[in-house]
């Protein structure tokens, strides 16, 4: 059975969207997933599920809007997709800590970055259903302003390669 990492967003930032990971679980058992496990207090959990990647975010997403009010919104990658993503990330020179994947609902549009706002010497590449932002100086203080990652969710380099190592492992 296929190994899913769902990706939701905002969960457990910054005080808002608060969902106990053991409810996380909780949930994705009641809609009949297998091997549920999260991973870190920020909205990543890998199940198994027969179901394609987007009926099972779709029907986590709507399973977390009963329980929070609204839906989070839900990113579903596989281990292998995870894998290539962490392979292919630019800024060799970037601390994995300070360069975040940006994971979007769907590929992001050939004038995603014409908003750019980058004051803080940060640097951004698009890929497919992914946007990769070096924060040189951190991400907490940045004025950055990219409006094409407003519906994605976001996890540093370090994660998305345990996130990729965690779902390669039940892959078996």
């Amino acid at each position: 059975m296929p190994v899913h990492v769902a990706l939701l967003r905002a969960v457990n930032v910054g005080g808002t969207g608060s969902l106990p990971m053991a409810d996380l679980r909780a949930i994705c058992e009641g809609l009949g997933f297998a091997d549920v496990k999260t991973y870190i207090q920020s909205g990543n959990v890998l199940f198994r599920s027969e179901l394609p990647a987007g009926d099972a975010a779709k029907m986590l997403d709507e399973a977390l809007r009963e329980k929070l009010g609204k839906a989070p919104g839900v990113m579903i990658r596989s281990g292998t997709e995870l894998q290539g993503i962490a392979d292919r990330a630019p800024f060799p020179d970037a601390k994995p800590n300070l360069l975040l994947v940006v994971f979007l609902p769907e590929p992001a549009p050939a004038d995603a970055l014409d908003k750019l706002v980058a004051p803080d010497g940060e640097e951004v590449q698009m890929a497919g259903s992914e946007i990769y932002i070096h924060y040189p100086n951190g991400s907490g203080p940045s004025k950055l302003k990219l409006p094409a990652a407003k519906p994605g969710t976001a996890r540093n380099l370090n994660t998305v390669r345990k996130l990729a190592a965690l779902a390669l492992d039940m892959e078996g």
